[in-house]
């Protein structure tokens, strides 16, 4: 199965905009699965809207992975007031998970989710992770007791922050022995974020670095997920 983690342009609060990066990204991808930061469609805007399951800003990246056949995994704020990633394909757009660890001032605004989630996509079993959750492995742990083939989050992360990701998909990939792929923000954004951390990356299970993206918005990296590797 061919997997990418993006790390697209992001303007503040404006979904029908970045949702148009997401379908650039998408279609530029070349994966069956594409998964994007945390809040990747409002922008870490703590006061941002929910975004619902049926709006219509999110047609031109249905659209995208309808030509494509890729499913995207989008973050936004999604009913219940939790920080949500959204499942987008060709038939539908769906909660697929909400986050379990709030980190910072979210608690402030949001609720968090009582439950991992696995998706199962072509027989990958995919699990779900957003930022704080990927450091706290009492998380990981739940979400491998469901059974998983790869540990998928999209996160925000500062600048001087860069390594924390790696360490955090590392311990994921000694203690499961699964592929973890991060989908880390790029550029600046709110919550005090000037600069982000980018360098969106994939691990293979033996914890082998499979790509990464660089530092810039628009970047992304591949890899190729095969059995028994």
């Amino acid at each position: 199965m061919r997997l990418a983690v993006a790390q697209p342009p992001c303007v503040p609060r404006d979904v029908a905009a970045n949702a148009r990066a997401h379908a650039a990204a998408v279609r530029a991808a070349g994966a069956r699965v594409v998964v994007f930061p945390e809040l990747s469609l409002t922008g870490y805007e703590l006061e941002a809207p929910v975004v619902a399951e049926d709006d219509p800003r999110l047609a031109p990246l249905v659209e995208a992975c309808a030509e494509t056949g890729t499913l995207a995994l989008a973050g936004a704020p999604v009913r219940g007031d939790h920080i949500g990633v959204l499942a987008v394909d060709a038939g539908a757009v769906v909660v697929a998970y909400r986050k379990m660890w709030l980190g910072g001032a979210e608690s402030s605004r949001f609720v968090p989710g009582d439950r991992p989630a696995v998706l199962t996509v072509d027989g990958w079993r995919l699990g779900l992770a957003v930022c704080k959750d990927t450091g706290v492995p009492e998380h990981a742990d739940r979400t491998a007791a469901l059974g998983m083939d790869a540990y998928l989050a999209g996160v925000v992360e500062a600048a001087r922050d860069t390594a924390v990701p790696e360490q955090r998909a590392r311990r994921v990939t000694a203690a499961h022995g699964v592929w973890v792929a991060v989908a880390s923000f790029a550029g600046a954004t709110g919550g005090g974020y000037a600069e982000t951390a980018g360098r969106s990356a994939i691990w293979t299970p033996d914890g082998v670095l499979a790509d990464r993206a660089g530092t810039e918005a628009g970047g992304i990296a591949r890899a190729v997920l095969r059995p028994g590797t």
